[in-house]
């Protein structure tokens, strides 16, 4: 008779789920080899893998951390979307046949303890039991896309700051046209006053570097542009909204991912750093401005979008004229991207088009 109880050993009988001894296999397990074990909950960081099953808890974040976990036949997999360090074991056991889940790192940390254990394999097995809190896993293109096109955005101001930064050294004229471009890239220097000075010959050589790179930059930015446009459905309830096109509503998308993760504006609004600072001490309240501890990317682009289209949207034309005699400048438009977010979300989360009130 097998002891059920017992823990695992080195035996010729081998071992059935964790620790448990089995008569039916000549191999040893740290699970068991008849069936799957089940759910995993699995705590990701940048090198590691850490599992609430098995024998072996640790494993490598590569390929071949990844077969080993798959010899455990796991039926459903839940982990905290780390970003980079999950994405790519997500979707490596999700081409596998296994069904992957995902817990917001919000509700995690709400359900991890205060006090007491408060380690990798804690975690693991916290995850473990949080199937129902968890979503279903999803590639989402856009998103790898829109991170593309936002990191080649930055590239483009970078290196147009630093070729402006070089045209000041050597010439009066540090405005960046594509015309000007083309031919600086191409070494003409023929239509340019310089000041012939020391370090003229070196500036002259990261000129030619600088606009060429920057000339190839917006070249990829306007085929990864017209990519992003390619994923957004033309009825996409988004489109509705006066002043947001094909690639507004693609980075919006793209960054947000499922807009049901804010149950209310306010908590979308904050997500976009633009929810207000206000301090209050007896009667006394003082506002600080917004908080910008949200994405950067969409309080930017809400910013631009308001300030830029408010006339064309009657929503933010009404709230611009019956707020620019109390605000002014930043305040003002920061307050119109506060606005628009909100639209945004009214009408994204309610999945009806935009209407004027």
């Amino acid at each position: 008779m097998v002891d059920l109880t017992s823990e695992a050993k080195s035996s010729d009988k081998g071992v059935t789920h964790p620790y448990r001894r089995t008569e039916h296999c000549d191999k040893i397990h740290g699970y068991r080899c008849d069936k799957e074990v089940g759910v995993v909950g699995i705590d990701i960081s940048k090198d590691h893998l850490i599992t609430s099953k098995g024998r072996v808890r640790k494993y490598e974040n590569n390929l071949k951390g990844y077969e080993e976990i798959l010899k455990m036949r796991p039926c459903l997999i839940v982990l905290e979307p780390t970003g980079v360090y999950s994405t790519r074991p997500s979707q490596y056991f999700k081409e596998r046949g296994i069904r992957v889940l995902q817990v917001s790192p919000n509700v995690l940390s709400r359900e991890k303890e205060l006090r007491g254990k408060k380690t990798d394999f804690y975690d693991a097995i916290k995850l473990e039991n949080m199937v129902d809190k968890a979503k279903e896993y999803e590639y989402n293109p856009l998103r790898e896309l829109v991170t593309l096109y936002l990191f080649l955005k930055d590239i483009e101001v970078k290196y147009k700051n630093r070729l402006e930064r070089a045209l000041f050294l050597v010439s009066d004229n540090d405005k960046i046209s594509k015309e000007r471009l083309e031919k600086l890239a191409m070494g003409d220097f023929t239509q340019e006053e310089l000041y012939n000075l020391e370090y003229t010959p070196i500036v002259i050589e990261e000129i030619k570097v600088l606009a060429k790179t920057l000339l190839e930059t917006q070249e990829k930015l306007r085929e990864v542009r017209k990519m992003i446009e390619e994923q957004v459905p033309d009825d996409h309830v988004l489109l509705t909204i006066p002043g947001i096109g094909k690639l507004a509503a693609g980075i919006i998308i793209g960054v947000v991912g499922d807009i049901r993760r804010f149950p209310k504006p306010e908590s979308f609004v904050a997500y976009c750093g633009l929810d207000p600072v206000v301090e209050r001490s007896g009667k006394a309240v003082i506002s600080r401005g917004i908080s910008k501890r949200g994405n950067r990317y969409l309080r930017s682009l809400f910013y631009f979008l308001a300030g830029r289209n408010y006339y064309r949207n009657p929503t933010l034309l009404k709230f611009y004229e019956s707020h620019k005699d109390r605000l002014k400048g930043k305040k003002l438009y920061t307050a119109l991207a506060r606005k628009l977010a909100r639209i945004v979300w009214s009408v994204w989360y309610n999945n009806k088009p935009y209407e004027p009130k």
